[in-house]
């Protein structure tokens, strides 16, 4: 079966689907070395960033943060499965998922993780303007 982005969302809020393809071409992105400038487009110019200890404000620090987070990695795959908008019309919405790595030295490992997202809309086009990741490296399998 094909991978896919595809999330659950809570069956009694609405969601725009702005919203809903944005998480999807994110996670997608997430998963493709080398594109970095295509994932950082993802954030406002001023956003900050939050991986596991690591964190980043600004286009260029999450550049940066983005070329070190695949500097061992030669496979992520992203697999989001459940969204959560802070109720109907939300910005701020909380994220959970599996995140698998094939490292360049072929170890692999899966590992939980949740996050916290606050998107804002720049013209038609949603962007994060605030992202915190929490994993539990402790936790891989």
């Amino acid at each position: 079966m094909p991978h896919s982005y595809t999330s659950e969302y809570p069956a009694n809020v609405p969601v725009e689907a702005g919203i809903k393809t944005f998480f999807e071409a994110f996670y997608q992105r997430s998963d493709i070395a080398g594109e970095h400038e295509k994932y950082a487009d993802f954030f406002t110019n001023s956003a900050t960033v939050f991986v596991g200890s690591r964190n980043a404000v600004g286009r260029e620090e999450i550049l940066q943060l983005r070329e070190d987070m695949w500097k061992t990695v030669a496979i992520r795959l992203h697999t989001p499965l459940k969204i959560f908008p802070f109720g109907t019309g939300a910005d701020e919405i909380m994220l959970y998922g599996i995140v698998d790595y094939t490292f360049k030295d072929k170890r692999e490992a899966s590992l939980e993780w949740a996050a916290r997202a606050k998107l804002v809309k720049e013209g038609d086009i949603w962007k994060m303007d605030f992202y915190r990741v929490y994993m539990d490296t402790a936790t891989a399998r």
